[in-house]
Formats: structure tokens, C-alpha cells, sequence
């Protein structure tokens, strides 16, 4: 694991920003490759990535400060510097909800099919993303004896809080949990009914996240609600039943969007 993908004197590129670029790259493809099912042309399409991405890393970044405020209270300046690390998926996932959901109505497309769309391109965007988590030393996990753990070097962040310890690769389990479920997605998309692929995810990622904040060893006793449970586990349990709820909802309206504009 090493965040500098290279070096130029006192100027380094880190791996978690070519990672998340990568992402926004599949990401724009992606939709892209799937805007005929919710009507959209090219440059909406496009548009409508970059705005929702921008808005992701804004609030992901804001939920992270506001977490862990305390590291930043004497280093103000650094709150920029989101290619070091630092960003919480949820609170990404909400503001580019939020805008998501303004665009549409600004042009006049279908929301819940525009979020079928963007489905599966968040989950391989949010894929790309874990790898730079991964690199970066960011988002670990706890202590284990699985023949899956790995040993962070001497310095980096786990290193300074396990130690030599092998540590759940929880970034890279995410990692695979969100390929398979970009498959799966980007099925629905094309085969499912409006509306299914959109609560799929809400309920799949909700219920992801639940099970893989168990291993994860980076939450500080202070982050966890009720004692036990991290904020993004009580935000999971949210969404999986309002995701279930949805899918029912769904898959009583028999409708496809399959027309295209160029």
C-alpha cells in the first residue's frame, strides 16, 4: 500500500485522486451507455454526472470534517485537500441526491428512471473509489487472523493505530461487493421494470454497508451511536427498509422507458 502514484520534487500525485477520477470516468460511460432508458441525450447525460459528482465529493467531504473536526481545528487550510483521503460515502450519496433530484425537474426528465441510470455507475464508481481508499490507508478495518488480512507499513495510519497487525481488508471487500453488484444493476437497467434497479441499490448497498462497517477499525468510540452501531450502519438500516418499500411499489407499475433523444 502506498497513496504517492508519483512524485515531482515537492509535487505528488496520490493514487486515491487517479482512483476517483478513474470512477468519475466509468461513471460518465456508463450512464451514457444507458440514457436512452431515461430519456436522455448525450449532453444531459454528461451534464448530470458532473454535477451529481461534484456534489458527492462536497458533501462526503462535509460529513467527514464534521466527524472528525478535531484534525482540522489547528489546519483549516487542510480541509481542501480531499486527494489526501477523508471523504464519507453517505453524505456524498445525499447531496448528490439532492441534486440529482433538481436536475431532473430543471429539465424535465424522469427522476426515478434517471436514478435506475445512475445506479450502476455509482456502484463502479464507488468500486474505483475503495481501491484509492485501500491505497491510501484510509477506511480500515479491524485486527484478524483470516488469511485475508493485510499488514499496513510502518507510518501509514493503520500502522499507527494496529501496529504490525493484519487488518480486515474491509475497502477491498467493498470493492467486490460493488463490481458484483454493478453487474447486477446494469441488468435491471436494461430488463427490469422502472424504478427496480434504483431501490436494488438502496437496499443491496444499505444492507452492504451494515455488515461491512462490523470489520471496519477506523471509528473512533466517539463516532458510535448507542455504543454499538457507526452512523453509517443506523443510515443502513434506514434505507434498506425504505429500498424494500420501494422495490414492492415498483413492481406493482408495469413501466419501461425505453425511448431515446440525440
Amino acid at each position: 500500500m502506498d497513496p504517492i502514484c508519483f512524485q515531482i520534487g515537492s509535487f505528488e500525485i496520490r493514487w486515491y485522486g487517479v482512483l476517483a477520477a478513474l470512477g468519475f470516468l466509468v461513471a460518465t460511460y456508463l450512464v451514457n451507455l444507458n440514457r436512452r432508458y431515461a430519456r436522455m441525450n448525450s449532453d444531459q447525460a454528461t451534464s448530470l454526472v458532473f454535477f451529481a459528482v461534484i456534489a458527492g465529493i462536497v458533501g462526503a467531504r462535509i460529513f467527514f470534517v464534521v466527524l472528525n473536526f478535531e484534525q482540522y481545528r489547528q489546519q483549516l487550510w487542510k480541509i481542501v485537500r480531499i486527494d489526501e483521503g477523508g471523504l464519507v460515502f453517505y453524505g456524498g450519496f445525499f447531496l448528490a441526491l439532492m441534486t440529482v433530484i433538481l436536475y431532473c425537474r430543471w429539465h424535465k426528465i424522469s427522476m426515478v428512471a434517471t436514478m435506475d441510470v445512475l445506479a450502476p455507475a455509482l456502484a463502479a464508481g464507488h468500486a474505483f473509489g475503495r481501491i484509492g481508499c485501500f491505497l491510501n490507508g484510509c477506511c480500515f478495518g479491524k485486527p484478524t487472523d483470516s488469511f485475508l488480512g493485510c499488514v499496513y507499513p510502518v507510518g501509514s495510519a493503520p500502522f499507527l493505530r494496529y501496529g504490525a497487525l493484519a487488518l480486515h481488508p474491509v475497502q477491498l471487500y467493498e470493492v467486490a461487493a460493488n463490481v458484483l453488484l454493478f453487474i447486477l444493476l446494469f441488468y435491471l437497467v436494461r430488463r427490469a421494470r422502472t424504478g427496480i434497479a434504483m431501490s436494488t441499490y438502496i437496499v443491496a448497498y444499505g444492507s452492504l454497508r451494515f455488515v461491512d462497517e462490523f470489520f471496519r477499525g477506523d471509528h473512533p468510540a466517539r463516532e458510535l451511536m448507542f455504543g454499538v452501531l457507526t452512523p453509517a450502519q443506523v443510515i443502513g438500516l434506514l434505507l434498506v427498509p425504505l429500498g424494500i418499500l420501494l422495490l414492492i411499489f415498483f413492481l406493482k407499475h408495469d413501466q419501461k422507458i425505453t425511448e431515446t433523444q440525440d
